[in-house]
């Protein structure tokens, strides 16, 4: 079947106004978002040219913001994203993240649980999953890296103190903070996040990396105490 010209927006574009015409000639702060991600994924699929593609995939992701928290699998459910264009979404995503790190400076102390929610506040904003991270931290408790241990597990254990204390190994982490968001807002913790944290400190007295805290981050609109989070520390379970 032909391709439509209504669907495909590079073809109705004179050579010099296409992306990479214009990226060499006026440089990149002159291309939109859509020229600029349809240089990124460099081709469209059967159907679809890239700067068509480029658009739909931003009108589904709504923001740019959104558009870095997505994952591998999150892609992957989008048409016309396969293997090789959501790992180069993933790979430059990390890299703008890990730059806008970089021009923070020195990083920052996140020893405490309102740090911890306020640092992660735009990142769990209309996340519909679970999400379970480890913050790991120098000996002046400032981060050293955050990693993501694992998303939207429904019917099985959030996280493995195996797998939490092996990223923080990994970083020579000298202590470390563990974080979890509730979709639902919620931060109070359920039978299974107490039991998880009990395991989690007894990994860590095991492996001699302290764990100053487990945050569940919620929305302070559904906390009833109006926080927008929970601390086992400064519930005394920690």
């Amino acid at each position: 079947m032909p391709e439509s010209n209504s669907l495909n927006h590079l073809r109705a574009m004179g050579a010099e106004e296409r992306p990479q015409e214009r990226l060499e000639k006026l440089g990149a702060p002159a291309l939109s978002n859509v020229e600029l991600l349809a240089l990124l994924l460099r081709s469209g699929t059967r159907g679809e040219d890239v700067v068509t593609l480029s658009t739909r995939v931003l009108a589904e992701a709504k923001t740019l913001t959104r558009l870095t928290q997505l994952k591998h699998p999150d892609y992957l459910r989008w048409k016309g994203i396969g293997r090789v264009k959501s790992a180069q979404l993933v790979a430059m995503m990390e890299l703008a993240k890990r730059a806008l790190a970089e021009t923070a400076g020195e990083q920052p102390i996140l020893n405490r649980a309102e740090l911890i929610a306020k640092r992660m506040a735009p990142d769990i904003q209309g996340l519909e999953v679970e999400r379970f991270w480890v913050f790991c931290l120098n000996r002046r408790n400032r981060l050293l890296r955050r990693v993501e241990i694992s998303s939207g597990i429904a019917t099985s254990t959030l996280a493995h103190p195996r797998e939490v204390f092996r990223a923080a190994m990994r970083e020579a982490a000298a202590a470390v903070v563990c974080a979890h968001n509730h979709p639902s807002g919620d931060p109070a913790p359920s039978s299974a996040d107490v039991q998880l944290t009990r395991q989690l400190r007894e990994a860590a007295g095991a492996v001699d990396i302290p764990m100053l805290d487990h945050v569940i981050l919620g929305r302070a609109g559904a906390d009833p105490l109006g926080r927008g989070y929970y601390s086992f520390r400064e519930a005394g379970l920690l």
